[in-house]
């Protein structure tokens, strides 16, 4: 995924003919431009058609942007637990672990040293994917996975004192911050807000008609990120410009957003049979 540390090239790649990194200089990139380096990629394979693109909420932004860009390349689009544009709820998240990288000193305003975060992290940084652990959870699957339960080693009338969910979003928000690089944090959480599989057509439906796969919407019904609602229009919409080559899943559960990583029971026989229909 280009823009992430973990992609072909991301804002602490060296900027070649240079030895330094891009930092700012890397340009801002889209779920649309994510698509067309993975399309380089297959074409310089010699790969022209595909079976099937699965993927989870970003990774259902890239199926879908893939059915409408590259309409003739996968016969079947499954996406799962995302959107058709990023709405006010996610972008708000967002926000906050934005507003946290930037406003931490150790950040430098982006010119900070890449071993120094693998060896300390950002705590900025690590305020901000607390917040984003809270997105992905429901009410339900964190009184399941929490209850009340209060850490055995602390005091409960010591004002420090923790439950064992403050312990769980500080371990895994701090743990995070030394393997994933700030700076690649804030261009994908950017080109998630501006995600609108909209731009460059005169509108939506106009979008959705160029789609030719077979395609499969799976929303959850306990997701507060991207709501079953928003991929229920989607499928309104499809209806309107006459696509009849798709179904629409919502699989009830608990978990919350993260459910399509987590509550497979409740989808993954009916996945299985549209990837072998």
């Amino acid at each position: 995924m280009i823009g992430s540390c973990f992609g072909s090239t991301g804002p602490m790649s060296t900027m070649y003919p240079h030895t330094k990194p891009y930092r700012y200089k890397f340009p801002v990139v889209t779920i649309k431009d994510m698509v067309k380096a993975q399309k380089i990629l297959f074409d310089r394979l010699g790969i022209s058609k595909v079976e099937a693109i699965v993927g989870g909420s970003m990774g259902g932004m890239q199926a879908m942007q893939f059915a409408i860009t590259f309409p003739n390349f996968a016969k079947k689009i499954i996406a799962l637990a995302c959107t058709y544009a990023t709405q006010p709820y996610a972008i708000a998240f967002n926000k906050v672990a934005q507003e946290s990288i930037l406003n931490d000193p150790e950040f430098k305003n982006g010119y900070y040293e890449v071993a120094d975060l693998k060896k300390s992290g950002l705590n900025g940084m690590a305020v901000g994917r607390m917040a984003g652990h809270i997105s992905f959870l429901s009410h339900e699957s964190m009184r399941s996975k929490f209850g009340r339960e209060y850490k055995s080693t602390d005091g409960l009338f010591e004002l420090f004192g923790k439950f064992q969910v403050e312990s769980y979003l500080e371990y895994n928000g701090h743990n995070f911050t030394k393997w994933f690089d700030p700076l690649a944090y804030l261009y994908i959480t950017k080109a998630l807000n501006i995600y609108d599989l909209e731009r460059g057509y005169d509108s939506m439906e106009d979008a959705f008609r160029r789609i030719k796969s077979k395609l499969t919407l799976i929303s959850f019904s306990s997701d507060l990120l991207f709501l079953a609602k928003e991929m229920q229009e989607m499928s309104t919409m499809l209806k309107d410009v006459g696509n009849e080559n798709f179904e629409y899943l919502e699989v009830a559960g608990t978990y919350g957003h993260d459910a399509f990583l987590v509550e497979l029971d409740g989808f993954s026989s009916y996945l299985k049979r549209r990837l072998e229909e």
